[in-house]
């Protein structure tokens, strides 16, 4: 059985061996992160080192793959001083999304403002705007409407945080405590995570809701 903190430990272990006190962070994002994974989940890591150079991404890429369940991973790589100076509003997400295995990331706390919550709500709704039209215009795939649900949880994520000051990451625990149009959507992911071959009118019914939903959020970031 796959069990991902022996895995972690081990992944962990092997990069501290190679880099040394180089090595700022080991972490953990997604599903697995969130003890949210299925049988097709990734394993999202996240990797910091003091400085990063193209020597250093092969000499990770050698690193894991060597390990067990190679072909699902995937995450995240930078030097320490590129993620300070990283995008705020995308920061947000990744520091709440993100368990720590080796080190922290806890100075990233006071670089995040108010307003770059706010501007992570708006990007992500635009992004879920975008996609739901690109979507019902060209591609049609009921499977891309899991990825556009997952990009709408994060939204509400932030929104929630931006409301009450509390980061929740399990989706069970955040369809109990948002508003219902923000439920109905998280409802929505969950279904379509356990399946997505859904029919063309479920497709539709689906597509037009996130969209009227980013709609709608959009055009309150505006206001606000």
């Amino acid at each position: 059985m796959f069990h991902i903190d022996c895995w972690m430990k081990e992944l962990t272990d092997r990069l501290i061996g190679i880099f040394g006190n180089r090595l700022e962070f080991v972490g953990l994002q997604g599903s697995y992160g969130r003890h949210e994974e299925t049988a097709e989940s990734d394993i999202d890591v996240v990797v910091i080192l003091d400085q990063l150079s193209a020597n250093d991404i092969k000499t990770y890429d050698m690193i894991v793959s060597d390990m067990p369940q190679r072909q699902k991973v995937c995450g995240f790589m930078s030097g320490k001083e590129e993620l300070i100076k990283w995008e705020k509003s995308e920061l947000f997400q990744f520091y709440n999304d993100t368990v720590s295995y080796y080190g922290n990331i806890d100075y990233l706390l006071k670089l995040i403002s108010e307003e770059d919550v706010k501007r992570s709500i708006l990007i992500g709704a635009c992004n879920v705007y975008h996609m739901c039209v690109h979507n019902m215009l060209h591609e049609k795939d009921s499977r891309l409407l899991v990825s556009i649900c997952k990009t709408a949880m994060f939204v509400i994520q932030a929104k929630y945080f931006a409301e009450t000051g509390q980061y929740i990451k399990r989706k069970s625990e955040l369809y109990k405590l948002v508003k219902p149009e923000d439920a109905d959507i998280i409802g929505e992911f969950i279904l379509l995570r356990e399946n997505c071959h859904i029919d063309e009118k479920e497709f539709k019914e689906i597509s037009e809701k996130l969209f009227e939903w980013s709609k709608k959020i959009i055009n309150e970031c505006f206001e606000a």
